[in-house]
């Protein structure tokens, strides 16, 4: 199975109404997105997750909710965060939730996680 792109989804919106939105919750609501607690510190994108995302052979996406595609919001409604790969057959699970947050904000452990996932499912 051959991989197009690679796709992170941002349990948020984009746009200075998304963010604020974001911001709020998780000062008010204790909410927070853990792919963005890996790939961003404070509002600018990680040297490191830039570098990861260039090792790729592939286009390595990173997009908010509002910003998806069509075919990818709804494989990933109500499942986001996460990263998908997109294949001839369709969108496939590389990094879940639950496996974001065992990351701890760690570029080197998501590299790990959707190199190893890549080898298991395609």
């Amino acid at each position: 199975m051959k991989i197009d792109s690679i796709w992170g989804v941002y349990n948020a919106d984009g746009g200075l109404l998304g963010e604020l939105k974001y911001v709020a919750g998780v000062l008010f609501k204790g909410n927070h997105c853990s792919l963005c607690d890996i790939t961003h510190k404070l509002a600018w994108e990680k040297k490191e997750m830039a570098a990861l995302r260039e090792t790729f052979d592939i286009p390595f996406k990173l997009v908010h909710l509002n910003e998806q595609p069509k075919d990818l919001a709804l494989y990933t409604e109500g499942i986001a965060p996460i990263v998908v790969a997109r294949t001839e057959s369709g969108y496939i699970t590389l990094v879940s939730d639950e496996e974001l947050r065992g990351c701890n904000g760690s570029v080197q452990d998501l590299s790990y996680l959707i190199s190893s996932n890549m080898n298991q499912k395609i």
